[in-house]
């Protein structure tokens, strides 16, 4: 078993990745860090000066996963897994945490009102909703 942890490169990766970082240390399992790689991340992958055009093939995903990951985990740890998939993120994360049987996911969440949920939906929400092993959110402050 492992402990998943998603991150998306934004703000608040690091505290994510490091709770999933104690999680895997305190059971003494693996941690795989998953960035999932949507469409609408291409303008803040700009931002990033990263070399990717619209579409990406599995192996940029995993290039992109392993150079988001490497910049969250500086200062948090160098034992991980990078795992780099494209689409849904919270059908991706959950799919992945079903394939390697995860014991735990790790995910961010941020406040958001009623009608930004409605709108825009919610990877946290939907992974604490569908998650098949417990879920840790670790909200931003």
């Amino acid at each position: 078993m492992v402990v998943v942890t998603a991150i998306d490169g934004e703000e608040g990766s690091d505290q994510v990745l490091s709770e999933g970082w104690k999680l895997a240390e305190r059971f003494d399992e693996p941690l795989h860090v998953v960035f999932v790689y949507e469409g609408a991340d291409h303008q803040y992958l700009i931002k990033k000066s990263l070399d990717f055009d619209g579409s990406i093939t599995s192996e940029q995903a995993t290039e992109l996963a392993e150079r988001i990951v490497a910049e969250a985990a500086e200062g948090v740890t160098d034992e991980y897994e990078a795992i780099g998939r494209t689409g849904n993120a919270s059908a991706e994360i959950l799919d992945y945490a079903n394939d390697v049987d995860a014991s735990y996911v790790v995910v961010g969440g941020r406040s958001r009102t009623p009608v930004g949920k409605a709108l825009f939906g919610s990877v946290t929400q939907s992974v604490l909703l569908d998650a098949e092993c417990p879920v840790l959110a670790v909200m931003d402050e």
